[in-house]
């Protein structure tokens, strides 16, 4: 097995929206990943330029961030060669690890625009090294750039960052300082290839908290009424638990809900629903247990909504009368 850490570097349309291409709003242009063996030691390093061919030009903000010209991607390979020859490198079954969640989303993006998205099958279950840093060291919710966290743990800079090797390799510097119990349980699953069947659904235990992403349904008001996508169980004895504040719309996209378990106390359930690539909706729901106090705020975000309802709709039947 090889831990794959990888970073990329992408173009834009140097023209705004009005020149981007929906189906390729960002096109790669270069790809850099170092590989690790179990022991976390860097054994492999892997560096590719990709001559683009939907932006030809670069974006003025990028040059000035990556420091590289459209003169330099002339050498480049095609995007397909180059990522043949980057999934070659990583050997089968790869262990991806990169900073923050966007990379490996738009790996995918570009994959599908030349019709390789078969090559890497998803949902894909990655390490945000990003987030396991904020676990490690921080909080979970803290979200620092790669050069914070490069000082933060006295690494020493020899390259200048925001190119892809460059990147990849200071991402794995910052995981080599990081026990292997701060890393593991807490994995992340990337859904650009949403679960399509009731066999690909993702079902996750993590430390605090448990996920589960849906198959797709039809219409969205499908979502919520399926059993598996509305049920509720307890994060911790994983036993089914007592409904005491229904879900409930918060928005256009969540849902909340509190239960109870007799032997662990209140839970959470947050599900949001999402629209698919193919005009389908999905759910992922996160379960976790909760205070008193978390509960009683849902409670009253629930009771607020109502009210909002009921004045809106009494309003509305003045106007028409």
């Amino acid at each position: 097995m090889a831990y794959i850490v990888f970073d990329l570097e992408w173009n834009q349309s140097p023209d705004g929206k009005n020149g981007s291409n929906r189906k390729l709003p960002f096109e790669i242009i270069e790809i850099g990943a170092v590989k690790l063996n179990e022991e976390m030691e860097i054994v492999d390093r892997f560096q590719c330029l990709i001559r683009p061919k939907v932006y030809k030009w670069i974006h003025n903000s990028i040059r000035e961030v990556i420091h590289m010209n459209y003169r330099e991607l002339k050498n480049g390979v095609p995007f397909p060669q180059a990522m043949e020859r980057f999934l070659n490198w990583c050997g089968p079954a790869p262990v991806f690890f990169t900073w923050g969640s966007q990379d490996l989303t738009e790996l995918q993006r570009n994959m599908k625009y030349y019709d390789m998205l078969g090559l890497l099958k998803g949902p894909i279950l990655y390490y945000n090294v990003q987030k396991l840093f904020g676990i490690a060291y921080e909080t979970r919710k803290s979200c620092r750039s790669l050069e914070y966290a490069i000082d933060y743990l006295k690494i020493e800079k020899w390259m200048d960052f925001h190119r892809a090797l460059a990147d990849a390799y200071y991402t794995a510097e910052v995981l080599r300082k990081m026990d292997a119990k701060d890393i593991f349980p807490n994995s992340s699953i990337d859904i650009y290839q949403n679960p399509k069947s009731k066999k690909e659904e993702v079902h996750i235990c993590y430390p605090t908290y448990d996920k589960y992403v849906s198959r797709e349904f039809s219409a969205r008001e499908n979502v919520m009424r399926d059993r598996e996508v509305s049920s509720t169980r307890c994060p911790v004895c994983k036993k089914p638990a007592k409904r005491k504040i229904r879900w409930f719309l918060c928005g256009s996209k969540n849902y909340y809900s509190v239960s109870i378990c007799e032997e662990h106390g209140l839970v959470k359930g947050k599900s949001r629903v999402r629209k698919a690539e193919s005009g389908n909706y999905y759910a992922v729901k996160t379960i976790k247990l909760i205070s008193k106090e978390e509960a009683e705020e849902i409670r009253d975000k629930r009771d607020s909504l109502r009210q909002k309802r009921q004045l809106k709709k009494r309003n509305s039947g003045k106007i028409v009368s």
